[in-house]
């Protein structure tokens, strides 16, 4: 296990670190980060008889804890951050509610470089709080109870991780001073809402999940430590987030692996329900933005592709993508759903500079390449 806090000498920043000697191999091995990079610099002091190795990590390489580190979106970010020379710490449950070996190939991408994974949950912060006492640059919190169908059976459980967990990270940034936290909220924060395209500036929002509800509360509270903590609190609503270590819940992956495997998908509604399908990597591309973003001190900001795509066109792209022909279950629209999403993105241009630029048959080429190549067991 690592123990990290920031100590400062002659104006510059250092990550300390204690070590256990059992971890050492894993950190001098094959894949550790090299002994200078950059401005990655890394000196190992050890007495003979200590229990813990003592690693000071960098001078001036810039350092983010990321939660949900182990899923799609954070897995991307951490891989994203590590390769442009960040120190990452990562947080993650690793919830069954997808398959751990499918995270487990996520975090794999991600150990080429400074990068530091905790098996920890976001809702316990007396287990993972001497972990994590230094000041990062930036928290980018996305770990999450996820799914707006499920939370309709678990009100009270999406509440506890998605609520009280993001006011214990936003309690780790008050106590340690990190400047910016980063908040993964979600489209269906605005529910039914017939004005399209979504503006962030609609007062009017009409969530119909528990799960949309949590991710409002944490804007809110965003708001709050903004104000008072004087810390910058960026909250992006993404929209349909897709493409390679998608979960396997989501429509596009469970349709796909089911059509692959010859069997029926259920297909609810009649088919006119549209998404904003955007790819994963114009996402990481708005969430980096996000990170540097210095103006203001809370926003929230959409980030979408701004077209969007029907149920029906959904399907016939993946027909076209696998070769293959579907076989529809159908089932009356479910509770929860909700007919359209798509996202205005004229905020997210003027104060990021967002430009999504992946189609989403290109997008789809893209997820289809990956999920030929990993294991049908996951």
């Amino acid at each position: 296990m690592v123990r990290g806090w920031t100590t400062t000498s002659r104006g510059h920043s250092a990550r300390v670190h204690l070590i256990r000697p059992r971890d050492l191999p894993y950190l001098l091995g094959p894949k550790a980060p090299p002994q200078s990079s950059g401005s990655l610099h890394i000196r190992l002091y050890a007495a003979d008889e200590s229990d813990f190795v003592i690693l000071f990590v960098n001078m001036s390489t810039r350092t983010a804890l990321v939660t949900g580190a182990a899923g799609f979106i954070g897995s991307h970010l951490c891989q994203s951050l590590v390769s442009d020379g960040w120190a990452v710490t990562g947080i993650d449950n690793f919830d069954s509610f997808y398959s751990r070996s499918l995270k487990e190939s996520n975090v794999a991408a991600v150990r080429d470089g400074a990068f530091t994974m905790l098996e920890t949950d976001i809702r316990r912060p007396h287990d993972w709080s001497k972990e994590v006492r230094c000041r990062y640059d930036v928290i980018v919190h996305l770990a999450a109870r996820a799914g707006v169908r499920p939370s309709i059976d678990d009100p009270a459980g999406y509440q506890q991780a998605n609520v009280i967990g993001t006011q214990n990270l936003l309690e780790l940034a008050r106590r340690y001073g990190t400047p910016q936290f980063v908040f993964a909220s979600s489209s269906s924060v605005y529910g039914i809402n017939p004005r399209v395209p979504w503006s962030e500036e609609d007062c009017v929002l009409q969530p119909i999940s528990p799960y949309a509800s949590t991710k409002i509360s944490g804007e809110l509270l965003g708001h709050v430590y903004a104000e008072l903590f004087d810390i910058r609190f960026i909250a992006l609503r993404f929209f349909t987030v897709y493409g390679p270590r998608q979960r396997p819940d989501l429509a596009i992956h469970k349709f796909a692996r089911m059509m692959i495997d010859g069997k029926p998908i259920p297909f609810f509604g009649d088919g006119t329900a549209r998404r904003d399908y955007t790819f994963i990597a114009d996402i990481i591309s708005g969430i980096r933005s996000a990170i540097a973003y210095t103006g203001t001190r809370y926003e929230v900001i959409n980030l979408g592709n701004s077209r969007t795509v029907s149920l029906n066109e959904m399907v016939q792209a993946l027909e076209k993508a696998l070769a293959t022909r579907a076989v529809l279950d159908h089932f009356p629209n479910q509770p929860g759903d909700v007919p359209q999403t798509w996202a205005s993105l004229e905020k997210a241009r003027r104060l990021l500079g967002y430009a999504p630029s992946t189609s989403f048959n290109d997008g789809l080429s893209k997820f289809v390449e990956w999920l030929l190549q990993i294991p049908t067991t996951w």
